[in-house]
Parts: C-alpha cells; structure tokens; sequence
C-alpha cells in the first residue's frame, strides 16, 4: 500500500444549520457519494493551509475562523489516509462550484452513511455529538440525583451517562426512563452504562465497557441509538472502531478518585491514542469543564467527568 494520504475537509454551515456538500464527479473514487470540500495536502503544507487554498480554489470562499473537528485515520481496500476536519466558524464570499461539482446545502439529520465516503462519516457523528458527556456519581439521595441531572439536561446539550454501580439495573432504568423525554428534546441523550437490553428497551444510549468490548461480535444497537465504549488503550479504541461505536471514552487522562490506583494516560498519550482513533474520543478522568478546550486541541471530541460537573450534589 502506498504512502498515507493527507486529506483536509471543512464543514461550512448556512444560517438554517445546514452543511455545504459537494458531490464527487464522475471518474473519480467514489463517484457519486457527497462529501465535506477539501482535498489533499500538498508537499510542506500544514493542515490549516491546505484547507484554505482548498476552499479558495473549490467553493471561491476564504475561511476567516476555523477549528479543528476531527482527525480520522482511515483504510480503504486500495488506499490509507488521514483526514483533517475543520468547522469553518466565518468566511467570506459565497460558496461556487468553480470545479464542475454539484453542491448542496443539506440539514445534518439528513445525512447518510450511504450517501457519503465511509471516512467522512466519523465527521458526521462529532457534529450530530454534543461536548459534553456527564456521569452521575452515586448519590445516596436519588431525589437529589434526579432533580440535579434535570438541571444539567435544561443546561447546554450534553450527553448523560447513568453511573449508579450502588443501585440496581431497574432503579437505573427507571431513572433513564424518567429524565430521557427531556434530555432528547434537548437533542442530547441518556446513556445507560453497559446495560444493553436497558438500551434497547427504552430506545436510549448506551456506553459498554471495556471488557464487553472482546465479547461482542457486532453493533448491539440500531444506528437511531447512541452506541460508544469506555476505553483505555489502543486496543480498546480499535474494537470499538470495529464495533461501529459512535463515540469512545478514553482515559482516566489525569489521576481520579473514582479510580484509585488506576494508571494516568498524561495528556501527551491521549493526544498520542486520539490520533489512532477512527471516531470521536472524550476525554475522561480527573477532568472538569475548564479542560474541554486542552482536551479539544489534543483532538478529543469533548470532555467527560463526575465530581468537577456536579457542583453540590454529595456523592454517596
């Protein structure tokens, strides 16, 4: 197999929300499917620079404020290559196809795996994924559990993770159940930890764990449900890939005391194991909120954590 290529693409969204897509002519690879501008790097280019010239001579638009998405490693049968994605938060001009390629505005719930190169799909999920992943620690109040995970859900849109190990698998359920109306209608999602049949009865999210990893065969839920996996190594970032996970949590980064002993990553090795990773990695342990914009810039997706994101609520 030949040398890895270095592919850039930007995300470019119109007031409504929708993203600009542009359809792959014929006689190229992968003829037909519509995908995120961009194209390869050229020899000595930086990533930010690729994207700029790419846009400029593609779309006729120059990219004033971007920031990074993801970095896929991908392998198709003939081919390896590493695509950086960027939103592109402002620009100017308006975007043409300068070309000879279709181009389209299309809603981000309407997008599909289909439609699209397998290697922009990990894109997809990281914009339909919020930033934040919440775990509950295990209040002795459920009461107070309950009304605090309600306020985090009418808070900024977050995925959140039922972490109960001291209650039983119908008190969690119930729980899921009961908060799951508002956190959809908030577009985040409840997550049940390792609980598959959980998942699938209340038509939720589930996050396995990293030994459910070897024992599966397959994706255990439909593509309508969130699906991601607690991991810690490469291995485990490479089964979860293989399991068609949305998302991967990966850590701990940073010493935890929901983990006593447990070896610390340190920052330089998440940045390390995110680079491998062919989906959106959180970043987990002994994080806060003010760690998502390192976590970011080291290629996570976002941050996810338990005592730094409940401020006031006792743990049992």
């Amino acid at each position: 197999m030949s040398a890895v290529l270095e592919v850039v693409a930007g995300v470019l969204r119109d007031a409504q929300g929708r993203v600009l897509l542009a359809q792959r002519k014929p006689g190229d690879a992968l003829a037909g499917l519509w995908e995120f501008p961009g194209g390869k790097r050229e020899a000595g280019e930086s990533a930010e620079s690729a994207l700029l010239r790419e846009l400029r001579e593609e779309l006729g638009v120059s990219a004033l404020e971007s920031s990074p998405l993801i970095r896929v490693p991908w392998h198709y049968p003939d081919k390896a290559l590493r695509l950086d994605v960027y939103t592109i938060d402002r620009w100017q001009g308006t975007p043409q196809a300068r070309e000879g390629q279709a181009l389209r505005w299309s809603p981000l719930a309407e997008l599909t795996r289909a439609g699209m190169p397998a290697a922009d799909w990990p894109a997809v999920r990281a914009l339909r994924l919020p930033p934040r992943l919440l775990i509950t620690p295990d209040s002795g109040d459920l009461r107070a559990l309950a009304d605090a995970a309600q306020r985090a859900l009418s808070g900024p849109r977050c995925l959140l993770r039922l972490r109960l190990p001291q209650r039983s698998p119908a008190e969690s359920r119930a729980l899921a159940a009961q908060l799951l109306l508002r956190a959809q209608a908030r577009h985040g999602d409840i997550v049940l930890g390792g609980d598959i049949d959980g998942a699938l009865q209340l038509g939720c999210g589930l996050q396995l764990h990293a030994r459910q990893l070897a024992t599966l065969r397959a994706r255990p839920l439909p593509e309508s449900q969130w699906c991601g996996a607690s991991c810690h190594d490469a291995q485990d970032l490479a089964r979860a890939a293989s399991l068609d996970c949305d998302f991967a949590v990966l850590g701990p980064v940073l010493p935890t005391p929901s983990h006593p002993g447990a070896p610390a990553l340190g920052w330089p090795r998440f940045a390390a194991l995110c680079a491998t990773a062919a989906l959106p990695v959180y970043a987990l342990g002994g994080l806060s909120p003010a760690d998502h914009e390192r976590a970011c810039a080291l290629g996570a997706q976002g941050v996810a954590g338990i005592r730094g994101f409940w401020p006031g609520l006792a743990a049992a």
